[in-house]
Order: structure tokens, then sequence, then C-alpha cells
């Protein structure tokens, strides 16, 4: 595979990438998974799977539970160590990570019946006597690689898809998150053998050798940069893979939004696990209008949230690496800073912060930020409509993973169609991950495949096409040399 594996080096940050260095690894304390050792449980989890184990819904039913109860056991272990990694606070943790995958468990206890039945569908005449119906079935052995910024549910949300779907799996967390990586490992132990569901901890050398192997499926959430390797690495065996990346999610404010409002949802989504979010608002493309206002009200909204001590709340999670914070802190010197901007390097501390007057070219615009820096676009409509002005920005750029409008909503649904984006909110930032009715996944450089809910099943599953053809008779017209092909063709 040459040089498409040997850059799987690059960090699994969920939607950006940088090198990372052996030294870091160091520092984590995570010790590498051999090669050896996944090569010997991906093979035992390739016989379980043959011995038809998990063929039996009600086997998966009770394999859901034991995650639940896993998962309900090691709450206590897995907020302690969200704090310990990310200073994430037990609110935190419990609403963005624990409380999503326990209803997400529940939703697949409640209805992989249904999801698992076979589908009867329509015949054409042209196959008379005979029934058509879709199968589903597992795809087998899966990979389900999740990154650090939310590590305990972008695991095991895909765990429960594959769970369902009757697949085998190998999770493999991130090393930025060791004492979280460590707990769910301990979790996983606690509740399933490794022919079953086992856990392989490690650096680029343990993805370089994972994503070489022949898996049956690969879920896979991180960045579009490290994901072209992935797939490039999983085309050599025509490995199908789900992609959940990331991209600059736009914010529009419109000058008819409820300004207030706005900013207080704004600096919400932007502060909630520090920025650090696959589906954070990235940027802002404001009219001119109301630019003034929505920066004295996101100044009051921090100042809600976090009170007037930012570093010092509970609520307020650092970045997770000193790297990281380099990274983030260096784009406050790309613009004016017009709120925050104060750091703690110690800390890893980076204050929310709104930066205007940016050069297109700076980095804080043509990367994605992953962290509290919230850079201003303002638009003055003087010369074309703000809608056209925001369009046309947004689609000359690779599409993103989320997409919010503040203001109108019948002009909201003229931006929804008029651009590309994995998911969107009107007059609001986020929420669209909380409907797990609502599919969840990206488009073009945000990812690829989608998930959440029935579509967890499905992401694991194949969908195979039966006809049940007739034996007390056989229609003669599909047989050559064709005989009643005038009358056949009339027909189709």
């Amino acid at each position: 595979m040459g040089s498409t594996i040997r850059d799987l080096y690059v960090e699994t940050f969920h939607g950006t990438s940088h090198i990372i260095f052996d030294s870091h690894f160091s520092n984590r304390n995570m010790e590498n998974t051999t090669i050896e050792k996944m090569d010997a449980v991906l093979a035992s989890q390739k016989t379980f799977f043959r011995k038809e184990n998990t063929l039996n819904v009600d086997f998966r039913k009770e394999q859901l539970k034991k995650l639940l109860n896993a998962l309900e056991s090691h709450e206590k272990e897995l907020a302690d160590a969200l704090w310990q990694d990310l200073h994430k606070s037990y609110e935190e943790a419990y609403l963005t990570e624990i409380s999503i995958v326990k209803a997400e468990i529940r939703e697949a206890i409640k209805h992989v019946k249904k999801w698992a039945r076979r589908e009867r569908h329509r015949t054409p005449i042209t196959l008379f006597g005979s029934r058509s119906y879709i199968v589903k079935e597992p795809l087998g052995s899966a990979l389900i690689v999740s990154p650090w910024n939310y590590p305990v549910q972008l695991l095991l949300n895909p765990l429960v898809g594959a769970i369902a779907a009757g697949c085998t799996a190998i999770l493999k967390p991130s090393p930025y998150v060791p004492h979280v990586s460590s707990a769910l490992e301990k979790m996983i132990k606690s509740a399933f053998s490794e022919e079953y569901i086992a856990v392989a901890q490690g650096n680029r050398e343990v993805n370089k050798h994972l994503f070489s192997m022949k898996f049956d499926m690969i879920f896979f959430t991180g960045s579009p940069a490290l994901a072209r390797h992935v797939a490039a690495a999983a085309a050599e065996n025509l490995v199908p893979m789900v992609l959940e990346l990331g991209g600059k999610s736009p914010c529009i404010i419109d000058k008819s939004a409820d300004i207030k409002l706005a900013a207080k949802r704004c600096a919400w989504g932007k502060t909630l696990n520090a920025g650090q979010t696959c589906i954070a608002p990235d940027y802002i493309l404001i009219h001119q209008d109301v630019k003034d206002k929505f920066v004295q009200e996101f100044a009051k909204a921090i100042k809600e949230l976090h009170g007037d001590d930012i570093i010092n709340s509970k609520h307020f999670v650092r970045m997770v690496t000193d790297k990281a914070f380099e990274r983030v802190s260096s784009y406050l010197s790309e613009g004016k800073i017009v709120y925050g901007g104060h750091t703690d390097a110690q800390q890893r501390f980076i204050e929310p912060t709104l930066l205007d007057n940016i050069r297109p070219d700076a980095d804080v615009l043509t990367t994605e930020i992953f962290g509290p820096v919230f850079p201003l676009i303002t638009i003055n409509d003087s010369s074309d409509s703000f809608e056209n002005q925001v369009v046309n920005y947004i689609n000359d750029r690779e599409k993103p993973l989320a997409l919010y409008y503040f203001g109108n909503e019948k002009q909201g649904w003229n931006i929804v169609r008029r651009t590309s984006s994995g998911g969107c909110c009107l007059n609001d930032t986020i929420m669209h991950i909380a409907n797990g009715n609502l599919p969840f996944g990206g488009v073009g450089n945000s990812g690829m495949g989608h998930y959440h809910g029935i579509l967890s099943f499905e992401a694991f599953s194949h969908r195979r096409s039966v006809v049940a053809s007739p034996t007390l008779f056989d229609l003669p017209f599909r047989y050559m040399p064709y005989k009643m092909f005038g009358m056949v063709k009339k027909i189709m």
C-alpha cells in the first residue's frame, strides 16, 4: 500500500488533521495492541460470526441489554475519565455522551426485530408468479474507529448499530484520551468476549495495521484528511466504509434574526466541548446591520453560560493536547479580537473569542477551527442580496457537516434549498443531532453514509434481494429463441 498507508500517522481529530509526534504517545502512556493480537482477534471474530451466533435477533437484543447494563455500571468511571482527559463536567458528559448512547441502545432494543424482518416487495408482471423480498443480513466483522472529542458517544453509538445488525466488532478508541479509552476497554471486557466485541489500543502503528486488515466494514469518525488515507487503505481490500468527518460549518445571522437568542444559541454551540465538536458552528456570516449588537449579546451570553470567571467554570472544556492549544490559540493573531482572547497554556485554556477583520486566506478561515475561536465575516448587501452572497460563499467551499441559519424561516429554507450540508438547523445550532429519528452524516468532504436509529442498523447491514419463483408452471417467453418477444415487449 506504500504511500497510502505510511501517512496514517495523521492525528484523528474529528474534522482537523495535524501531525502526531511519538512523544505525545509516550506522554499519554497508551500501550499499543500488538499486531499478533489484532490478527488473532479478527480471526476469532470471523470464526465466531461463521458459527451463526449473531444471526438470531434475540441474541442481538440480549447483547444490547448487556451493553446498556455495562454502560450504566461504568457511568461514573467514564464520567470521571472524561473530566480527567478533557475537563468535561458530569452534566455535559451525561447530556452529550452517555444519555445519547443510552437512548440509541433503548431504541435498538425496542425495534431491532422489526428492523431485521424480511420485507416483501412488489413483483412486476414480467415475473408473474414470483415473490420478491429484501433480506437484511449482517456485513460481518466491523472496525469502529472513534476520535477523542466525544470518545464515549462516537465509539459506542456505532457499536449499537453493529450489534443490532448482527456484526462482530473491533473498537479503536483514541490515545489522546487515555483515561476514557482505558475505561471503555474495561467496560467492553466486562460485557463481551473478544471473539465478539474487542478493543484495540494505541497510536499510528495500530491504526496503520487495522486499516490494512480485511474487515467486512469500517466505520470511521475523524478528519477528512485522514479519511482519504483510510479510504485508500480500505480500497486495497474493497472494504465498504461509513466516514463521519467534519468541515467548516457556517453560521448565518440575517438582520431578521432574534439577535439575543441567536447569540445565546451560538455561544452555547461554540463553547460546547470548547468548540471541539464536529458540528460546532465554525464561522459566522453576519449582516452588517446586526453585527455590533450580536457581539454585545454574545458577550452577555458567555457570562450567562459560564460565569464572570470562565477559566474556573467547571463546564468549560480544555483543549485536548498542547498541540491543539497551540494551533487554536495561533488563530487569535489573525484578526481583531472584539471579544475574549485570553489564554492559559498550562491549563490548555482558550477563552471564547470573536475575531473580526480577517484576511480571506487566513488559516482561521481556511481550516476547521475545532476550538472556541469564532471568526466574523461581515456581509454588506449594497451590491448584491445577503442571501446571494451567503450562498455563493458557502458553495465556493467544501460541503460542510452542518449549516446554521438565524432569521426569517422562509429565507432560511431558501438558503437550505440553494446549498448542501450534512445537516442543518434553522434558528438553532447542534440540535439536529439530538433527534435520533433523523439521519446523521456528511456529504462530500464532510463524509459519506448515515447513522442513528434504524440507519445505524442499516449501516452495518446488507440489503439482499431475493426472488422466489414458482415451480408449478414455467413461463416460456424468457427462453431462447424468444418466440413471444413481440407480446413481451408490449408488456415491458
